[in-house]
């Protein structure tokens, strides 16, 4: 099965509609399908900025990613 690998990047920021509250914001930022060059870009934008929560998701190829999961919206 063919895959596609993304590392995420996520933050919490001010809200544009209400700057009292905090969102999370999560963006995708390197897609590769080589594992070994998402391990090494993973370990370079961690290494460059500890403040933000870098992950890696790995999904196959054309595939609705709305049917993987349902959204969530979180309170910060």
């Amino acid at each position: 099965m063919n895959t596609v690998r993304m590392i995420l990047c996520g933050n919490v920021e001010d809200s544009r509609m209400n700057p009292s509250e905090k969102v999370g914001v999560v963006s995708v930022v390197f897609v590769s399908t080589e594992e070994e060059k998402i391990k090494n870009k993973l370990k370079k934008l961690q290494d460059k900025n500890p403040e933000k929560f870098y992950m890696e998701y790995v999904t196959p190829l054309d595939v609705d990613l709305t049917s993987l999961s349902s959204p969530t919206t979180i309170n910060f």
